[in-house]
């Protein structure tokens, strides 16, 4: 069979199987009995099958076109399903992105208000975990991770997010009289919160500061950032994390970082997309919000002493 079959064609079958009457699909379709009954030869003559008997002025099933029916009704079941779920759609489009937990709970999810507002017709699913996702499954369109960069699949595009800066940060009451932390020398009195899985440590900090010396093998440990940040923000020691993940806590005065803003920087985060994809415009739109609110961001909480 090399005819395309017609959807008309097929309409009239259906409707015909179902009253198992030309008369009564014709008033359904609102079309003339020999109408429907052109429709249907012609679908005969395209399968090349009988689907009807026609007995006098009835019309009954052959066991070929009963079984052909069957699956033509649960089409038309599915496609009204379908119809009817995106007549009750609020959104065009729906964005799935993927991210790390830190970067989702201190940046991303407060944000995305900003986001929804600029484009109304496209519904975020956001989910956040620590392990990469396969972007070829198509669950979903967009990976933002952290860490070094591992190898993607082909077709994989991989855009850096800018630079973030890494220093000291701690909750003012923290510091009293008692315990202040006007020099780094001091921080030797105050317990250290590592966020140990960033990429820059107590360890590599004492790097860059030599004269301060610390005993790093003591301290509270977190393998998330935002458990660190909220350590710190409760009052517990001092943490070393990125001034991108506490904009929030820096502007409502629940973090400080005593020593500046001034520090190692990382290039951390990478924008996983696949490059077939990269052009739709709710990936386009999202890419270049997300960068502009990061270069935006960069400039907020840029280098101060």
């Amino acid at each position: 069979m090399h005819n395309r079959i017609s959807l008309k064609a097929v309409q009239a079958f259906e409707a015909a199987a179902r009253f198992e009457s030309f008369a009564l699909a014709a008033d359904d379709l609102f079309v003339t009995p020999s109408a429907i009954s052109h429709q249907v030869k012609l679908l005969e003559e395209l399968v090349g099958v009988r689907l009807f008997h026609r007995v006098h002025r009835a019309v009954v099933l052959t066991d070929a076109g009963r079984k052909y029916a069957e699956e033509i009704s649960a089409a038309f079941a599915r496609i009204d399903a379908a119809t009817r779920n995106v007549v009750g759609a609020e959104k065009s489009d729906v964005l799935a992105i993927h991210c790390t937990p830190s970067f989702a709970t201190q940046w991303l999810m407060p944000r995305l208000a900003r986001y929804s507002a600029l484009q109304p017709d496209v519904d975020v699913r956001l989910n956040a975990s620590v392990s990469p996702v396969d972007l070829m499954q198509e669950e979903f369109d967009v990976d933002i991770r952290y860490g070094m960069r591992q190898l993607q699949p082909a077709g994989t595009l991989v855009l850096p997010l800018p630079r973030e800066t890494i220093v000291p940060l701690c909750a003012p009451g923290l510091i009293t009289a008692e315990r202040p932390l006007d020099a780094m020398e001091d921080l030797s009195h105050h317990m250290l919160i590592h966020s140990v899985r960033c990429l820059v440590t107590w360890r590599d900090w004492m790097r860059q500061h030599r004269k301060v010396k610390l005993d790093i093998s003591r301290g509270l440990r977190f393998d998330r950032s935002f458990m660190s940040i909220s350590a710190a923000v409760d009052g517990l020691g001092v943490c070393l994390d990125s001034l991108l993940l506490v904009e929030r806590e820096l502007e409502s005065g629940r973090l400080i970082a005593p020593f500046g803003r001034v520090g190692l920087q990382v290039q951390a985060y990478t924008f996983n997309v696949l490059k077939s994809k990269i052009d739709l415009p709710k990936i386009r739109s999202f890419q270049h919000w997300l960068f502009s609110e990061l270069a935006e961001d960069g400039a907020n909480v840029g280098p101060q002493n």
